[in-house]
């Protein structure tokens, strides 16, 4: 836990964003699961869901680096580059990666699909050097080199050296449409925790 997480329910306007953030996550995520036809995943999703929801907006409020939240809408934002800042060198990633990555840490995948590009959040839950490659949570297996091992017909995916910027617009939902901004893209609650544990002041390190 944050350990300015306690002095959010110290003062009213905290308070008060600290409801909004709920009730936005809420009304967000039951509209979600009110379109699941699979009863069995309905009840484990709810199970959790007050947790989630409650850890995630206190994180929100008690956020330390470049973003700003609207409360109203339980988003990031910042303002968005003109173009996707994703870079495909793959030399530059593969070193960087090989050097730096760790479990659980916080990365962005490039996806481009019929000229609508965005940065999705996601996270490494294995590596394996000798292999040259990582896995992660939600995209699967990547080559350190950020090639998605699994080709995919449907969509172009690139795992991304996690810098501040890729991060940034990641978070914040920025997508493209034809190399021009397009319609900012709303974040699943796992990609809001994930936000959370970015460590900004050093993306090498865990939060």
């Amino acid at each position: 836990m944050h350990p300015n997480q306690t002095d959010i329910f110290r003062d009213d306007k905290a308070q008060l964003q600290y409801a909004e953030l709920c009730n936005a996550l809420y009304e967000r995520e039951l509209s979600l699961l009110a379109q699941s036809g699979n009863l069995s995943l309905l009840q484990r999703r709810l199970k959790g869901l007050s947790h989630h929801i409650k850890r995630a907006a206190a994180a929100m409020l008690t956020h330390q680096g470049p973003l700003e939240v609207d409360v109203h809408n339980a988003s990031w934002q910042a303002k968005q580059a003109a173009q996707c800042p994703a870079n495909g060198d793959q030399q530059k990633t593969s070193l960087w990666l090989s050097q730096y990555a760790y479990m659980g840490m916080p990365v962005a995948v490039h996806i481009c699909h019929l000229g609508q590009e965005h940065l999705e959040l996601d996270s490494i839950d294995r590596i394996e050097i000798e292999k040259h490659r990582l896995h992660l949570n939600k995209h699967g297996w990547f080559n350190l080199s950020g090639k998605l091992q699994d080709e995919d017909a449907s969509q172009l995916k690139q795992l991304l050296v996690p810098a501040k910027n890729n991060l940034l617009a990641a978070c914040c939902g920025h997508s493209w449409k034809h190399q021009r901004k397009s319609v900012p893209r709303t974040l699943s609650l796992r990609e809001l925790l994930l936000s959370t544990q970015i460590n900004w002041k050093n993306v090498k390190k865990p939060l």
